[in-house]
């Protein structure tokens, strides 16, 4: 029996794709599908139409890795290089197939057009290697084994390439490594920064394996992907185990497991107690109701929100009183309270939640500069509330302010934090 295939890495072909119009998503479906086989995807890399870039790129994963994935580069143009490129790689040359040509010439007659002379070089094959007919499009793939190593040659356009994904490599992935999955388990962190997870789940590494944990940070959220490898019963356990170890050492700043973020986490809490929410927000213009209403289902436990941007809005529709805003000012922990309080006052619900601040890049003084931001939760039993100056700009403001402003809401929902 033939060994399982453990390590991959892509290879995204296209001059377009290192411009500033075009982004490689084709590496990300090819990470999904192999990875429910067992296989890690261990580099990617994009090049331009270069043949001899990309046959040295060919030449050196195949060194390393056991499964090879190109998309891009084989279509009928001069700059579609990528067949051609895989055949220095191997030391072949490429041979005109006629039943291929025949397969491009069906295809064209089926759109009702004449097959361009440029089209016969799609037809030129592999030599020991395994043709792909493209069933949504013209170009023709490529699989072919060297030395130990599956290359795989895709269409680079997502639809076709995701097609012959599933029909041409997917089979072999199940063949080669029947019964081998690589299960993963996403934990979702609120209220921390990366230095402060990493040092604390850093005996974990050495337990479980530093390619098995992936942590990822964003503005006072970390996710960390736990993965593991085996046969599924096997693998599943080993995840079981990796996340009772990690919910010991992160404690309350885990806030849910294999969810979209916090707020999926806050409507889940709510719903669970039959509560509901209502915002109230300044510096950060609907962000959080955003977010929230961005997971299905939000309007079960959230009733509505203020976007209260100028202070006859938060004196005419929260209720903030004038002298409060004359006296501390539209960006005052004061402020934030009355905004959440008049909020769910106002809409009639359990929760109430209020964020002001400066988001810059003007508006700031000595005594409260840019990113200065006052957030606060008003529920059954009083009123919370935080601040801090965020750094960075106007766009990393807003977004530390509605993460830590609903890391405090998830918070005092649970039962964590309270007045």
């Amino acid at each position: 029996m033939r060994d399982p295939m453990e390590t991959a890495a892509c290879v995204a072909v296209g001059s377009e794709l290192l411009g500033e119009q075009r982004v490689d998503t084709n590496s990300l479906k090819v990470t999904r599908t192999v990875g429910r086989y067992g296989v890690r995807v261990v580099e990617k890399r994009v090049i331009g139409d270069d043949e001899e870039a990309i046959a040295r790129a060919i030449g050196e994963l195949a060194e390393r890795v056991d499964l090879v994935v190109v998309t891009g580069g084989l279509g009928p143009t001069a700059d579609d290089v990528t067949r051609e490129a895989l055949a220095r790689a191997l030391g072949v040359e490429l041979v005109d197939d006629p039943e291929v040509e025949g397969w491009i010439l069906e295809r064209y007659a089926e759109f009702g057009r004449t097959m361009p002379d440029a089209c016969r070089s799609m037809a030129k094959v592999l030599p020991g290697g395994r043709t792909l007919r493209n069933p949504r499009g013209t170009a023709p793939g490529v699989l072919v084994e060297h030395r130990g190593t599956l290359i795989v040659l895709l269409p680079g356009v997502p639809w076709e390439m995701e097609a012959m994904l599933e029909r041409y490599l997917e089979p072999v992935l199940a063949e080669r490594n029947a019964g081998r999955r690589r299960l993963a388990r996403t934990l979702v962190l609120s209220g921390v920064i990366e230095s402060e997870v990493e040092s604390r789940i850093g005996g974990l590494y050495r337990r479980f394996g530093r390619e098995n944990i992936t942590i990822l940070a964003s503005m006072g959220t970390v996710r960390l992907i736990l993965s593991t490898t085996g046969r599924p019963g096997e693998a599943g356990a080993r995840l079981d185990e990796m996340e009772a170890a990690f919910r010991e050492v992160l404690g309350d700043d885990l806030a849910g497991v294999d969810v979209s973020g916090i707020e999926e986490v806050i409507l889940q809490l709510l719903r669970g107690r039959d509560e509901s929410l209502a915002v109230a927000e300044s510096c950060t213009g609907g962000l959080v109701a955003k977010r929230l209403t961005g997971v299905p289902g939000a309007s079960e436990v959230l009733a509505g929100g203020v976007v209260s941007y100028s202070n006859e809005i938060k004196e005419s529709l929260l209720g903030v009183p004038h002298e409060l805003l004359v006296e501390h000012g539209a960006v005052s922990p004061e402020v934030a309270r009355a905004m959440a309080e008049g909020v769910r006052r106002r809409c009639a619900t359990g929760w109430g939640l209020g964020i002001t601040g400066i988001a810059g890049p003007g508006g700031g003084t000595e005594t409260k500069p840019v990113g200065l931001v006052h957030w606060a939760v008003a529920g059954p039993c009083g009123v919370v509330a935080r601040q801090r100056v965020f750094p960075g700009t106007r766009e990393t403001i807003r977004g530390w302010s509605a993460n830590a402003a609903m890391d405090l809401l998830r918070r005092c929902i649970a039962g964590i934090v309270s007045p």
